[in-house]
């Protein structure tokens, strides 16, 4: 017999009472990557140093988001996050929020530009409902407010 630890339990039946999707969200590209203000989103839980951390004292139920700027130096970010080893993250952020390789994008013509800010979230939520009707929405609206073409979401 398998036990699964309260955590995953919790998890697992989140996923199931998640709401269905009939197609997947897909809008296509509209012009070229070269043309196209990128942002970048992630679920790793990075944050900027000196914003507040996650709260992992309410494990699965923080739905907040942290604004990161996309010109912050990635020796300013740092991780909360107790749901993957994230070692490699630790030493160098790029691992989970690529923001030095999307600079280069950018210096090298293959990215039009980036937007002024990029989105992070902790991640392991057990409650998808509250996440998509509240801070999923308002990073969506911030996103289109500042001219974003495309994101890159790099999951946890």
């Amino acid at each position: 017999m398998t036990t699964v630890p309260d955590p995953g339990e919790r998890f697992a039946r989140a996923l199931e009472t998640a709401p269905a999707m009939e197609d997947t969200p897909w809008t296509p590209l509209g012009k070229p990557l070269h043309d196209c203000r990128v942002a970048l989103v992630t679920t790793g839980g990075v944050h900027l140093k000196s914003q507040t951390p996650f709260d992992l004292s309410n494990d699965g139920y923080d739905w907040s988001y942290r604004a990161i700027p996309s010109s912050v130096a990635a020796s300013e970010m740092m991780v909360t996050h107790n749901h993957y080893d994230h070692a490699h993250v630790d030493q160098d952020v790029n691992f989970m929020l690529p923001i030095d390789r999307f600079r280069e994008m950018v210096a090298e013509g293959k990215v039009g530009s980036l937007g002024h800010r990029y989105f992070s979230f902790y991640g392991y939520i057990c409650d998808p409902q509250s996440l998509m009707a509240t801070t999923a929405k308002e990073v969506a609206t911030h996103l289109k407010a500042d001219g974003v073409d495309a994101v890159l979401l790099t999951p946890a």
